[in-house]
């Protein structure tokens, strides 16, 4: 089923809003962008839902902020697709550089299958909530506060005489680190903006190409061309697999045994005329 699923699918033309609909009503999330699914953590807890108790969700890190703890999430996710011989590769290196166009694609692809599983239906029985802590991490991390607050107060209990001189201290300094933060911050909101005119333009660019393959799509599947050799050739690419390099050649190959075809055809009845004339 996922070798199946080419770029023309209509997988791929599934929006963000409702991808991220999607993940946060089945997960009970609140994600805004496709990026914060980055991590692979969502996917693999997908999975677990399509496929309950397949994923070690106690390996997998919904926390995960850093590439190496990103790339181990989806060392879980490739593992459950081997186990499940699921023929798709995961280009983690993209992924986890939070680059909107690929996670897209990814959940794209990913909808379709779960989609493909159960029909589209919600497994009413799971509690994704609960699978999500089953490693107990909420826990911790309340622990980790309390034992922090803790700290803090027996710090300040036994630091009192110097709290004056650190307050004079940081109200002295606290003029060019206000400066600073300021800059730092306008230069963080220029970077966003230019984040966002690009991945504008990027999705632009994309479905100006998706168009363009679209309108190629209904001209090869007009009556009239449905059955041309170049026609044939060019759906052949279309509906490629994603994770098939060959298609080209096929193609190109296709067409090179329709022509040398025609050829050897055209030189034997040229044959069989020559000779009629010549008895005549």
């Amino acid at each position: 089923m996922a070798s199946s699923i080419g770029m023309m699918d209509s997988a791929y033309f599934v929006g963000r809003n409702e991808l991220l609909t999607w993940i946060n009503n089945r997960l009970q999330l609140n994600l805004s962008r496709i990026e914060e699914a980055a991590s692979g953590a969502v996917q693999c807890q997908m999975m677990d839902m399509t496929y309950p108790g397949v994923v070690p969700m106690h390996k997998v890190n919904f926390d995960a902020k850093t590439e190496y703890d990103m790339i181990q999430n989806y060392k879980v996710l490739q593992d459950v697709f081997n186990k499940l011989k699921i023929e798709k590769h995961i280009e983690v290196g993209r992924l986890v550089k939070g680059r909107p166009l690929d996670n897209l694609e990814f959940l794209q692809w990913l909808k379709r299958y779960c989609d493909s599983v159960n029909g589209g239906i919600m497994n009413e029985n799971y509690n994704p909530v609960e699978r999500r802590s089953s490693k107990g991490g909420k826990d911790r991390t309340v622990k980790g506060l309390k034992n922090s607050k803790s700290l803090q107060t027996n710090t300040m209990n036994q630091s009192g005489s110097g709290d004056s001189l650190r307050s004079k201290q940081l109200r002295s300094s606290g003029g060019a680190e206000g400066a600073n933060a300021s800059a730092e911050i306008q230069a963080l909101s220029k970077q966003v903006s230019d984040l966002k005119l690009s991945m504008d333009h990027l999705e632009k660019e994309r479905d100006f190409y998706f168009a363009k393959l679209r309108d190629i799509e209904i001209l090869c599947q007009a009556s009239e061309l449905e059955d041309d050799p170049m026609s044939l050739a060019i759906k052949k690419i279309l509906y490629a697999a994603d994770a098939k390099g060959s298609a080209l050649d096929e193609a190109q190959d296709f067409l090179n045994e329709v022509m040398h075809g025609g050829e050897g055809e055209g030189e034997g009845e040229n044959e069989g005329e020559a000779e009629a004339e010549a008895e005549a």
